[in-house]
């Protein structure tokens, strides 16, 4: 068996970025960076983002035999975590406190707006762009919001960051929930795809 390893294939990003746009909006073809209507949504922890995969099934069990006769797929849900450093971002603030974005535009210096006292179904289609020199790696999400909300807390000793859960939906007119594009950049992969019988 031919060996196939490679350290080219190992991937340290060395930047992390995160865009938004209206819901099912397209995104930008083969790692174009993304322009209007995409909004770059600032500066990111150096942890990147967080891509979670939950998958849940459930065995249908015979009588007859010790082993599942079959297996039933129940739930799979996507998900991706982000800590953003600028915390006074008005389309992070938006995100964060459930409110839509044109409630962040400030008729003076200040702007002041209500918490929802029902959370808001507020939803856009997302970007999660990584690089590692010329490989790159991309996450679309046509329809997501946020579901989980890390803890706020201003302080002295270093900025006041923001933690957000984006959960991944379907969008109108995708069959996917997200798409995963690579650009592997100069590393021949070929020899993964082995052609003939």
């Amino acid at each position: 068996m031919a060996d196939t390893r490679s350290a080219d294939l190992t991937y340290g990003a060395t930047d992390y970025l995160v865009y938004a746009a209206a819901l099912n909006t397209n995104a930008p073809v083969n790692f174009a960076d993304p322009t209007t209507p995409w909004v770059n949504l600032g500066w990111i922890t150096t942890e990147g983002g967080l891509f979670k995969i939950e998958e849940e099934s459930k065995d249908v069990e015979a009588a007859g035999s010790l082993e599942p006769i079959r297996t039933l797929m129940t739930k799979s849900v996507k998900s991706a975590q982000v800590t953003f450093l600028e915390g006074l971002n008005p389309f992070v603030r938006s995100l964060y406190d459930n409110v839509p974005l044109a409630t962040m535009e400030p008729t003076t210096g200040t702007v002041t707006y209500a918490l929802p006292d029902k959370p808001n179904d507020l939803r856009y289609s997302f970007i999660f762009d990584s690089m590692d020199g010329d490989k790159r790696m991309r996450l679309y999400m046509p329809n997501g919001k946020v579901t989980e909300r890390g803890d706020e807390q201003p302080q002295t000793s270093d900025v006041m960051s923001v933690q957000m859960t984006f959960k991944f939906y379907k969008g109108a007119a995708n069959s996917a929930a997200v798409k995963r594009s690579i650009d592997y950049g100069d590393v021949d992969v070929s020899s993964f795809f082995p052609t003939g019988p």
